[in-house]
C-alpha cells in the first residue's frame, strides 16, 4: 500500500471510550463454569472476564469457525444457498450430533447451514467442509489459518465439528473473538435464531430440527449462536444478544449442567444490558470520505467503513469529547477491487488511538482506455486555460 497521506478531516464528538479491557472486574458475578468472557460486538471492549483465555475443549463451539468460512464463501461468491452438495460416505458417517445424512444424497447449501447452526450437525459441518475444499483436513488447514489472521493466542483445530480429539482447544476469549468475526455477516443469524424448523419436510425422511440454544426462544433479543457439550467440555454456549442498539456476546465454558449455562449466560447478559451502553459513530459499510483516483473509469470513488464504528460507556458515565480522524492514501490510481484498503479512520481520546478501522473503496475501477486518457488530459488542460 502506499504510504497514507495527511489528514483530511476531523470530528469532534460526545463520546468518551472506556478502554474496559483494560480493568478489572468492578462486580463479581455469581458465575459457576471454568472460564466466562462478556464483550461488545462492535468494538470488542470486554465487559466482564473470568479466566477467559484458558485453553479447554470448545466442542460443538467449534462449529463458529466451520460457520464463518462457510459465510465466507458466500459472501465472496464462491458457495450458493441454492447449491446442491452431494454428501460422502465419510460425512454420512459422522457420530455425535447429526441429521443423518445419507451416502450419495443431495441437500442444499440452505439445508445444510440450517442444520448446523440449529441441530449442530456433524455430518452436515464435514458436509460443506469437504464441498469447499475437497477433504475436511485441507478446511480445517483453512479453519487454523484463519485463527492467525485474527492473532487468536489460545487457539488450535482438529476438526469441524468439536468432537473430541488431541490438540482441539480454543478459550473462552477466543471464541468471543470468532464469534465477533462471524456476525459480520448478518445473514447468519437468520439461521442461528431459528428456534425449530424441518429438513426433507413433506418427505418420509422429515427431519424436525430444534434448536440446541433454549435461550433463543427464552431470552429476549438472544438471535445466535451456539451450543456445545462433550464429557471432556462440559456444557459450552457462546450466546449473542442485541437490545438498545447494542450487541453483547457472551462466552461460557465448561458448566456442570446445561442449567447452569443457561443461567451463567443470562448473569452475563444482564450485566452488560444494565451496566453499560452503545454510541454509534459510523455505520459498517457507511460512507465517510470521497477518493480521487488517477487514470480509472470513475475518477472519485466513496470510502466506506470496513467494519462498524463505535463506542462502549458505563451507564450515566461523564461523556467527553472524542476526536475522530480520516487519512486516506494519496496518488491512488486505477484499476482498484472493491473492498481495496485506501486510509483508516482513527478514534483518539486524550491524544491516545483507542481504535482504528480501515477504510476500503466502495466498488471497483478499472483503468481508462487510452483515449478516456488522453480525452480527459485533453479536458484538464482546457480547464487550466481558463482558469
Amino acid at each position: 500500500m502506499k504510504k497514507i497521506a495527511a489528514i483530511l478531516g476531523s470530528i469532534m464528538l460526545l463520546i468518551c471510550p472506556l478502554n474496559l479491557s483494560a480493568q478489572e472486574n468492578d462486580q463479581v458475578l455469581d458465575l459457576n463454569a471454568k472460564s466466562v468472557v462478556l464483550i461488545e460486538r462492535n468494538t470488542g471492549e470486554i465487559l466482564y472476564q473470568d479466566n477467559s483465555n484458558e485453553s479447554l475443549p470448545p466442542a460443538s463451539m467449534t462449529k463458529m469457525m466451520t460457520l464463518l468460512l462457510i459465510a465466507e464463501a458466500i459472501d465472496q461468491d464462491k458457495l450458493d444457498l441454492a447449491e446442491m452438495v452431494r454428501i460422502s460416505e465419510y460425512a454420512a458417517s459422522m457420530g455425535g450430533s447429526q441429521v443423518f445424512l445419507e451416502e450419495n444424497e443431495e441437500m442444499s447449501v440452505d439445508d445444510l447451514l440450517k442444520a448446523i447452526a440449529v441441530g449442530s450437525a456433524n455430518d452436515a459441518s464435514v458436509a460443506l467442509a469437504e464441498h469447499l475444499y475437497g477433504s475436511e483436513s485441507a478446511f480445517v488447514k483453512a479453519m487454523n489459518e484463519k485463527v492467525g489472521q485474527l492473532d487468536l493466542k489460545h487457539t488450535h483445530f482438529n476438526n469441524t465439528t468439536g468432537l473430541p480429539a488431541k490438540e482441539h482447544y480454543s478459550s473462552a476469549h477466543d471464541m468471543a473473538m470468532i464469534a465477533r468475526e462471524l456476525l459480520k455477516y448478518d445473514f447468519i443469524t437468520d439461521y442461528t435464531s431459528i428456534y425449530e424448523d424441518y429438513l426433507r419436510k413433506g418427505t418420509e425422511d422429515e427431519f424436525w430440527l430444534v434448536n440446541t440454544n433454549r435461550l433463543i426462544k427464552f431470552y429476549p433479543g438472544v438471535d445466535g449462536l451456539k451450543t456445545g457439550f462433550t464429557q471432556e467440555a462440559k456444557y459450552c454456549l457462546t450466546a449473542t444478544a442485541e437490545k438498545n442498539d447494542m450487541r453483547l456476546i457472551a462466552v461460557v465454558m465448561g458448566a456442570e449442567t446445561p442449567k447452569e449455562r443457561n443461567a451463567n449466560i443470562t448473569r452475563l447478559l444482564d450485566y452488560g444490558f444494565s451496566q453499560f451502553e452503545h454510541h454509534k459513530v459510523y455505520g459498517r459499510h457507511e460512507a465517510v470520505q470521497e477518493l480521487d483516483v488517477l487514470k480509472g473509469k470513475k475518477s472519485r470513488i466513496a470510502l466506506v467503513t470496513d467494519d462498524a464504528v463505535s463506542i462502549v460507556t458505563k451507564k450515566g458515565g461523564n461523556l467527553d469529547q472524542l476526536e475522530v480522524k480520516v487519512k486516506i492514501n494519496e496518488n491512488v490510481m486505477a484499476p482498484l477491487k472493491a473492498g481495496e484498503m485506501l486510509g483508516s479512520l482513527m478514534l483518539y481520546w486524550d491524544e491516545e488511538l483507542v481504535d482504528e478501522i480501515a477504510l476500503i473503496s466502495k466498488e471497483a475501477v478499472d483503468r481508462a482506455s487510452f483515449w478516456q486518457l488522453m480525452k480527459d488530459s485533453a479536458k484538464h488542460i482546457l480547464e487550466l486555460g481558463q482558469s
